[in-house]
């Protein structure tokens, strides 16, 4: 018969027992638990842990259009290293809607800009404004003391670009042009397996890079004026393809130049700036890059080709913020295609890339003095084309 426990609930004798030997096994842990403990260990290797909020480098996002908005601003989430702490905008209600989203409470218009040089608050500004608008920009910034990324093209010129290059020298800040390329995982993969040796000796690149523009959405629509963009596709996208082709021939150099226009006769949205160009670029060590790129073309396209003596590479897309892919072909082995990683880690990891060089105050990895590099292929591209394909030498080290 079961017998009641001091609350009244029946416990049978099966019961009874099981809980005796639950209780003799829990002493007998416990005596085991006295010969070993639970210790610490130490830390091994160097991870790499990120900042405090408090420690991190402080940044300033210079225009908030769609670029801004949509790419570099939630960027800074997945950084380690950096933080937003001032937006500066000619339109406040939207600086301020975006700063109770993103934390952000320092806000500057374009008039108060100079301000910012008061502010200790931020140490790196990011330059998002249209291209004719950065190099007035970043020397202002410079001049204020900050350390500079500037978004791509570097700027309208190479005398810009030049002066923009001895304003941060002049104020020992560092400047760096926004080629997140550089930082995109699938990119650095590629860049490893060519230097590598997986493709044997590479002969030759190709790059193509191309759009439709739509003079009535905004964000094309200042791309088709060359005061505020500069140039044409060959601005917005080819330097896309001039960019990540030589990041591929580290130690080379341009030695000649030719171009010729693809803009369709007679299309009323390149009154300003060209809708297409074809050019090669001839490299001292003898493999030629010929590129495209055009505001003429449907759907969109990002491609860059690696061709080697034993292998090659293509990627498509190669230059987009989500989806580059790799396609490995030859070398004794099926076609297969494979990403490397997340290419959205390329706006964290440019950010907190130039955060470290800013700290330490040292050259970035894609350093100004790289964006007046590709200005003055640009230009000498442009001087090409003007002259109907005519070869134009040049000695350009990569």
């Amino acid at each position: 018969m079961d017998k009641a426990d001091k609350t009244g609930t029946n416990l049978s004798r099966r019961e009874l027992l099981a809980g005796g030997a639950a209780a003799a096994s829990l002493a007998a842990l416990s005596a085991s638990a006295s010969a070993q403990e639970a210790i610490g260990q130490p830390l091994l290797g160097n991870p790499q842990l990120p900042d405090m909020p408090s420690d991190r480098m402080r940044w300033a996002i210079v225009g908030l259009g769609t670029f801004a908005v949509g790419q570099v601003i939630p960027g800074f989430a997945e950084a380690r290293h950096s933080r937003i702490t001032a937006f500066v905008s000619g339109n406040a209600e939207k600086a301020r809607r975006l700063g109770d989203a993103y934390g952000v409470s320092r806000f500057y218009d374009y008039a108060g800009y100079d301000e910012i040089a008061n502010d200790p608050e931020i140490d790196c500004v990011f330059i998002a404004l249209p291209v004719g608008l950065h190099a007035e920009y970043t020397i202002r910034a410079l001049q204020a003391g900050k350390h500079v990324l500037c978004e791509k093209p570097m700027c309208s010129t190479v005398a810009e670009a030049e002066a923009m290059v001895e304003a941060a020298r002049a104020a020992n800040r560092q400047l760096g042009v926004a080629y997140r390329v550089h930082f995109e995982p699938n990119n650095r993969e590629t860049l490893r397996r060519i230097t590598a040796g997986e493709l044997g000796a590479l002969r030759h690149i190709s790059a193509d890079h191309g759009f439709s523009a739509n003079p009535q959405y905004p964000p094309h629509k200042w791309r088709l004026e060359k005061q505020l963009s500069g140039g044409g596709s060959l601005f917005d996208i080819g330097v896309y393809g001039i960019n990540t082709s030589l990041m591929m021939l580290p130690g080379d150099r341009v030695v000649g130049v030719s171009a010729h226009y693809s803009t369709p006769a007679g299309d009323a949205r390149f009154a300003e700036v060209e809708g297409g160009v074809d050019y090669r670029l001839r490299m001292a060590s003898g493999i030629n890059v010929q590129g495209s790129s055009s505001y003429c073309w449907s759907p969109y396209v990002s491609r860059q080709r690696y061709f080697g003596a034993d292998a090659s590479i293509e990627m498509q897309p190669a230059t987009t913020y989500d989806d580059n892919r790799i396609l490995l072909e030859g070398g004794g082995q099926p076609p297969r295609e494979f990403r490397a990683g997340n290419p959205m880690q390329q706006f964290a990891a440019q950010v907190d890339g130039f955060s470290a060089a800013a700290r330490a105050n040292v050259p970035h990895l894609t350093p100004g003095e790289m964006g007046l590099r590709d200005m003055r292929i640009m230009e000498a591209i442009y001087a090409s084309a003007d002259n109907d394909g005519a070869v134009v030498a040049v000695n350009i080290p990569v």
